[in-house]
């Protein structure tokens, strides 16, 4: 039977300006875990991949999403990534903020990757789709992937879409944590327990 589509559609911010930017930082600085995802224009030739031109930040109660390409937003983000005590989460986070790097300079703290988090854990297949289906019995649809990012204005589609990938990946990190995969000491062989209804979403 096939899992039904998983869509974020809690309140979206998209910043389109100053005032947008400082209520956004206002925001996730009394976050403690946040999820986090960037967006690029594909690219369908061989060659360099384009920058990210979307940044996704999704918090307990909102998702952010940051233009790059239409307001400087490097002041925002660079506190975000430097601040110890908000924990970063994502899917292959590390090259996403590799990428960032390239556009502006900062040392990101506090980064977790869930993908990493699985595999100690015993998971085989760690991708978004696969760890959305084990641990929220939804699937999630990948039509908008492809899509241009650099557009001054993002569909509907593309904006659901960018915010639902970085909601999940907070999702998943409260579901790890409650499975005490986030505390696992040093040494203890792996497992991949996976309750048939995981701890309900916080």
């Amino acid at each position: 039977m096939q899992l039904p589509i998983l869509r974020y559609d809690g309140p979206l911010h998209v910043c389109l300006t100053e005032a947008d930017l400082a209520a956004a930082a206002d925001a996730i600085r009394l976050e403690r875990v946040i999820g986090f995802d960037t967006e690029s224009r594909p690219t369908f030739r061989k060659g360099p991949a384009h920058p990210p031109c979307l940044v996704q930040v999704a918090t307990a109660t909102a998702v952010y999403l940051f233009q790059l390409n239409r307001l400087n937003c490097t002041t925002v983000l660079t506190e975000i990534f430097e601040n110890p005590q908000i924990r970063k989460v994502g899917i292959a986070i590390g090259r996403d903020l590799s990428e960032l790097q390239k556009l502006f300079p900062f040392q990101s703290t506090g980064v977790l990757d869930l993908g990493d988090v699985a595999k100690k854990n015993g998971l085989e297949q760690t991708g978004i789709r696969n760890l959305a289906g084990l641990f929220l019995h939804r699937r999630i649809t990948k039509g908008a992937q492809t899509s241009n990012w650099a557009a001054p204005e993002l569909s509907p589609k593309q904006l659901t879409y960018a915010a639902t990938d970085a909601w999940i990946c907070r999702e998943l990190y409260l579901k790890f944590e409650g499975l005490g995969w986030l505390t696992q000491p040093t040494g203890e062989p792996p497992h991949a327990h996976i309750p048939a209804h995981p701890p309900a979403r916080q």
